[in-house]
């Protein structure tokens, strides 16, 4: 975990905090993969679906989306608890249609 724009550790590991968030009555955290934020170089499916099956809170990923390929990505571990994405520089840069996004996540399965 890092805080202060990315620039401090605060020396807890990510599961450690969202499993004592949980504890405490978060049900949602936003788990953004900081060695990806903003490159576009693709989301962290895996790192952020094992953190939602080993915390048992929901989770919205961030960092590193381009493409609506990493919404079909991530969609099989909607099951595991991944409940969104952040997509901003992507839609910003133009590498992913937003609408084909929404449609993609909609979708049942």
């Amino acid at each position: 975990m890092a805080v202060d724009g990315w620039g401090v550790s605060g020396n807890v590991q990510v599961g450690d905090l969202a499993r004592e968030m949980g504890k405490a009555g978060v049900r949602t955290i936003i788990y953004t993969d900081i060695a990806r934020d903003g490159t576009l170089e693709g989301v962290n499916v895996e790192a952020t679906a094992r953190l939602a099956r080993e915390s048992g809170i929901q989770i919205v990923a961030s960092g590193g989306v381009k493409s609506v390929e990493d919404i079909r990505a991530l969609k099989p571990y909607e099951k595991d608890g991944i409940e969104g994405v952040i997509v901003g520089k992507s839609i910003y840069m133009g590498t992913l249609d937003l609408q084909e996004a929404i449609e993609i996540a909609g979708k049942e399965g």
